[in-house]
């Protein structure tokens, strides 16, 4: 077989696996959908988010979190399930035998990132039903909301994988992989503006989320599903959709580079 029927034929293979795994599908799948219908939930009693000083306009909780959730959507099937991943692989020897094969990097690789953009594209569109038909949250109309959707999306999704395959070579094992991965991924989400609201951060944390993709994405997807007005309430008062283009194409420069340097079949100090 050729690599990209390889890369192909791994796709399936993987994408299967994930579904496979409860507890993988839990805390990367299904985990922001259980936190938009919390947040919903919990704080929906408080009243509109951004209502004017006479208490009008403003809009949901859940139309206000809906976008942060669809960024940590990205990051948890990305990175974060692909650094425990292929950590795991690593420990247990599945990728040791995965080398004695006509596999090559590449195939792997494809089959690892192609297995995340699937499972990311149905986890948005379960967040999107969700929100909508559950929490009544009103979707944008207009096809160039839908089109800055996409390639934020796309970028995102494919950042984050090259990401989750670089970080798979930190943890020394298989065991110690969630101990490392999830707590950084937990650390970006309540600095990114994914469970507190950004402009009420203080400016150094702002400064500090704004070194790493999951802020960049989460404005992005507020961008799409919040009204204009609350453009004005980002650092800059506006989307800054080409600043946001420009840091996810930095960070998939150094995720890619960072992947295929790091990467082995097997680890140095095995």
């Amino acid at each position: 077989m050729s690599t990209i029927a390889l890369g192909a034929s791994r796709i399936g293979y993987e994408t299967r696996i994930y579904f496979r795994g409860f507890d993988t599908l839990f805390f990367t799948f299904l985990f922001p959908v259980v936190m938009l219908a919390i947040f919903t939930s919990a704080f929906s009693t408080a009243g509109n988010v951004g209502t004017a000083a006479d208490g009008s306009g403003g809009i949901s909780v859940g139309a206000y979190y809906l976008p942060g959730m669809l960024a940590a959507g990205m990051l948890l099937s990305g990175l974060q399930n692909l650094a425990v991943d292929i950590a795991t692989e690593k420990g247990d020897g599945t990728l040791k035998r995965l080398g004695g094969t006509p596999l090559s990097p590449f195939s792997y690789f494809m089959g690892k990132i192609g297995q995340v953009f699937v499972t990311g594209v149905l986890q948005a569109a379960l967040l999107l039903a969700v929100a909508h038909y559950a929490f009544d949250v009103a979707l944008p109309t207009e096809p160039e909301k839908w089109l800055t959707f996409a390639w934020v999306f796309v970028f995102g999704v494919i950042t984050c994988a090259f990401l989750g395959i670089a970080l798979s070579a930190l943890p020394r094992s298989g065991k110690s992989a969630t101990a490392v991965v999830i707590p950084t991924v937990l650390v970006l989400q309540f600095i990114s503006g994914v469970y507190l609201q950004f402009y009420l951060l203080p400016e150094w944390m702002q400064n500090l989320a704004s070194l790493f993709p999951l802020k960049w994405m989460a404005q992005g997807m507020r961008g799409v599903f919040l009204p204009e007005s609350f453009a004005s309430l980002e650092p800059s008062g506006t989307w800054d959709y080409g600043l946001i283009a420009l840091n996810l194409g930095i960070w998939l420069v150094v995720g890619l580079v960072l992947s295929r340097v790091t990467f082995r079949w097997i680890r140095k100090d095995a």
